[in-house]
């Protein structure tokens, strides 16, 4: 059956390439001294309205194609500063055809508004009404047809290969500056321009002196969409008691933004997202990230659940509001909520290879987790040199889950419920000044305070035995431990940057900063009698009540400058550190390291660019790898930290070449990295039979990495053809009963893919993904194989209805145990909006075929894991929309 329906969709690409006549028109675009004009606009635009515009850029020799039918087209070629030139056109062949412009008086702003899309340096403008068709019902479905421009499952955004990292609307951050909230809700009536903005900086001031990898999209919007609520909302009801409702509101004004979106659903749709989440715990400006030492975080409960897509049961509540107010010309403020509340179930069954012996698991959970969060920021600037930026972030999250865990070894089989409660607490205030003195000399500086508390309480119950030997149980029925342990931290940066500009081409940066770090970790493990009393564990080594402080001194000096086509920027920072791991009377103890930085560039063109990083980076542990006294780790599990570790030091090495589509539609992305820890923690694992006694330590060339990934692209006639590479090898050192191995992890993976884009055709993707993995652990070996074909599918036919599908069949191999399984998800929608009208209504229907799980695998430093996840049922949803 999926054979032939691969054989019938290949045919009908095959039938797009070869059966619909288009010509080439081909040609250079001048100025009138012969000059190329790169990045020029050529639109064809047809006689017939009914007919879809053609557009083309182009390249750095000034050179376009486009494809076009043999009907009447008037081409129009347009660049900034030069007067337009039009021709009218019909194609029986490929024709070549010059073009030459003249300078030209004419405002910049109505020739913007006649390109489709306009490059400017480390800027991109697509003008949305000249490459959509109007038929797109949010921001997502814009991007997706944007030229250069990808938008991933999880409302991940790429734009010529690299990563989207801030998103606004009117030139102020939506809802922090994710981009999933931001492609799943605002309509896409309302978007007027998409501006990419390459190495985004949010102090202007400082654009040309930090060499920044961040990239933003400025949303603009319809004038009719300002001074005007508007927005949408939808719901849903399907079979056994599935739902979905979804409502956003917006308002924009000059002075005035206020966003608000709600969700309810057991259906397992993600509106907030693990990258969103850790986003908002960013709190100060990413120009004083550079040469700073990394500190581990304490583990965050509510993160777990964030990550979880495969549930058999699900129930989300989403809540977020989001504001923006102009005082005056001097002072903004910004803030946003959020609120989310989640219960849902899992089921996983694995087969677990440890180094010494094989396990049998399934784990059962149930998750009750609520989370509320905000932030509010303003941006003071009381004269043309200053700038001040305050941000106060606030986060509390509750969070509880049940596990059933039921365990076989060989013949021998145990049960557990282990219980778990959690409350966290977290704030950060940032005060940042920036002046620029005078055009040789500009400042910043910044102040970063972080509170952040974690208090979890486990417990672990069970009728078999559990942790035999390594935790004083008294003999009863049932054994019940619970678990107090509490991590509390306080940390403050301060530092302070000086920029001094030689001239153009030589740039000298220095910067001084300190960091103070308290953390304290509590742990108290005891069992809990049948009488009413505890047996506590203390007396056998286990209960922490662990102190860390850290300081952290450093400068740094760096130079960049400039020569020809590269760009140098290289300098080094030293820092001293000084700690007391306060356990049990040990000393304080410090350390000088000099952290070298260089990054080396070349711009060939605007489109293609060669980039080479290097970096020695530095971090600490938290607290609970220093405290030397036990805690239960897990049901077969237990922990000891280790008060003699200290930093650990990692070479990182990146090679990153960039070649954008241009002329002959071909683009290329490239990046080789390596990374060596020369100073590294790895655990030593003692096993008592299947318990495991787990110990960090320090030690040198812990851990070597190195890999390969990229991606082409090539567009011949109107199909678009792209294959991507991944390739990692990773070595580490591991620790059994003392004894050394040497781990290896290797996994390759590659995507082909064909995408067509004729303008009366459905659009199909065909593609197939493959994963290969080899993993080492001890003398084990274990090989698996994952290959996924997939169809994408989207057609816009008669007047107003939408027809969307995805399918994907799994074929998992685990080659060692010669096991196999095979499955297919298919997901399918057809919505009707008939055209001015504000209704809308969509069937759905998730996991078409019912499938029970899904196999995976994964690698950790001790375990080799195949799994099995099992997933919601099939579920069929009739949903009805509204735009106000």
């Amino acid at each position: 059956m999926r054979i032939k329906l691969y054989v019938v969709l290949f045919f009908l690409v095959l039938v797009q390439m070869f059966g619909f006549t288009q010509n080439s028109l081909t040609g250079k675009v001048t100025d009138s001294l012969n000059k190329p004009l790169a990045n020029a606009n050529i639109l064809a635009e047809p006689k017939d309205s009914l007919q879809q515009i053609k557009f083309a850029i182009t390249d750095d020799k000034g050179r376009y194609r486009l494809d076009l039918k043999s009907i009447p087209y008037t081409v129009t070629a347009n660049y900034l500063g030069f007067a337009k030139k039009s021709f009218d056109i019909q194609l029986d062949r490929d024709k070549t055809q010059n073009i030459i412009l003249k300078e030209s008086a004419e405002g910049l702003e109505e020739v913007v508004l006649d390109m489709p899309m306009v490059v400017k340096k480390d800027t991109i403008l697509y003008n949305v009404n000249q490459l959509t068709t109007g038929e797109e019902r949010k921001l997502k479905d814009i991007l997706k047809k944007l030229p250069g421009m990808e938008v991933d499952k999880n409302g991940g955004i790429t734009v010529n290969g690299k990563k989207v990292t801030h998103m606004l609307v009117e030139n102020k951050k939506f809802f922090g500056g994710g981009t999933k909230l931001a492609v799943d809700n605002i309509p896409a009536d309302a978007v007027k321009q998409v501006v990419v903005l390459d190495n985004y900086n949010e102090i202007a001031m400082l654009k040309d002196f930090q060499e920044s990898e961040d990239m933003a999209i400025n949303i603009k919007l319809e004038d009719d969409k300002k001074d005007f609520v508007f927005g949408d909302i939808e719901a849903g009801l399907g079979n056994d008691e599935f739902y979905n409702a979804h409502s956003n509101l917006f308002y924009y004004s000059p002075k005035t933004t206020f966003n608000a979106i709600g969700n309810l659903n057991n259906v397992r749709e993600r509106v907030f997202t693990y990258d969103q989440y850790f986003r908002f715990q960013e709190g100060m400006n990413s120009i004083f990230d550079k040469g700073t030492t990394t500190f581990e975080d304490s583990y965050d409960d509510f993160s777990d659940f964030l990550e979880k897509e495969d549930v058999i049961e699900s129930d989300r509540k989403f809540g977020a509001i989001n504001f923006t107010q102009e005082v005056n010309n001097k002072l903004n403020i910004t803030g946003y909520g959020i609120f989310s509340k989640t219960k849902e179930s899992t089921l996983v069954e694995s087969t677990n290879e440890y180094n010494l012996f094989t396990e049998d698991r399934s784990i059962a959970t149930a998750t009750n987790n609520e989370l509320a969060m905000g932030s509010i920021s303003a941006v003071y600037i009381p004269n043309y040199t200053d700038q001040w930026h305050f941000k106060s972030q606030f986060k509390s999250a509750d969070d509880s889950y049940t596990n059933t865990i039921n365990s076989r070894v060989d013949t021998v089989s145990n049960a557990f419920l282990n219980d778990r409660f959690g409350e966290q607490t977290f704030f950060n205030q940032t005060v940042e000044w920036h002046r620029k003195l005078s055009r040789e000399h500009s400042f910043s500086g910044v102040v970063d305070y972080t509170y952040d508390k974690l208090t979890p309480r486990t417990l672990w119950q069970t009728n078999d035995d559990i942790l035999a030997g390594l935790i004083p149980i008294i003999d009863e029925p049932s054994t019940r431990i619970n678990q107090f342990k509490q991590t509390e931290k306080n940390q403050i940066k301060s530092i302070f940057k000086h920029y001094w500009v030689l001239n153009r081409n030589n740039h000298i940066y220095s910067t001084i900063g300190n960091v103070n770090l308290n953390q304290t970790f509590f742990t108290d493990d005891a069992q809990e009698l049948d009488d009413g009393t505890q047996n506590n564990f203390g007396e056998a080594g286990f209960n922490n009540d662990f102190q860390f402080r850290l300081n952290d001194a450093f400068a740094g000096v760096f130079y960049k400058f400039r020569t020809g086509i590269f760009t140098f920027d290289q300098g080094a920072f030293i820092h001293y550190y000084r700690w007391n791991p306060n356990q049990e009377n040990t000393s304080v103890k410090d350390r000088v390291v000099v952290l070298p930085n260089i990054t080396a560039k070349a711009e060939m063109t605007r489109s293609k660019s060669l980039q080479f990083n290097y970096e020695l980076k530095s971090s600490f542990s938290d607290a609970s790898q220093f405290a030397s006294r036990f805690y239960l780790q897990s049901y077969n599990s237990v922990f000891s930290g280790n008060t003699t570790l200290e930093n650990t030091l990692r070479h990182d090495l990146n090679l990153r070449f960039t070649k954008s589509r241009g002329y002959r539609g071909f683009g290329i992305y490239a990046s080789a990295n390596y990374s060596k820890q020369i100073e590294g923690i790895v655990n030593n694992v003692n096993y008592e039979g299947i318990n495991q006694v787990v110990t960090p330590f320090l030690v040198d060339n812990s851990s070597e990495t190195w890999g390969l990934s990229g991606n082409v692209s090539k567009k011949i006639s109107q199909i678009n053809f792209r294959t991507g590479l991944r390739y990692t090898n990773t070595t580490f050192l591991q620790f059994v009963n003392d004894i050394p191995f040497e781990n290896r992890n290797q996994n390759t993976s590659y995507t082909l893919s064909a995408k067509t884009l004729y303008d009366d055709f459905p659009v199909i993707e065909i593609g197939w993904r493959q994963s290969l993995g080899n993993f080492t652990l001890s003398d084990n070996t274990t090989n698996f194989v994952t290959t996924e074909p997939f169809i994408n599918f989207d057609y816009d036919f008669l007047s107003g209805f939408i027809v969307s599908a995805d399918f994907t069949s799994y074929t998992y191999q685990n080659q060692t145990l010669d096991q196999r399984n095979s499955y297919e998800i298919a997901n399918a929608s057809l919505l009707y909006q008939k055209e001015s009208s504000a209704w809308s209504f969509k069937v759905e229907a998730q996991n078409v075929f019912d499938v029970q799980f899904k196999n995976q695998n994964t690698f950790t430093s001790y375990i080799i894991s195949d799994s099995r996840t099992f997933i919601l049922p099939r579920i069929l949803l009739f949903s009805i929309g509204y735009n106000l």
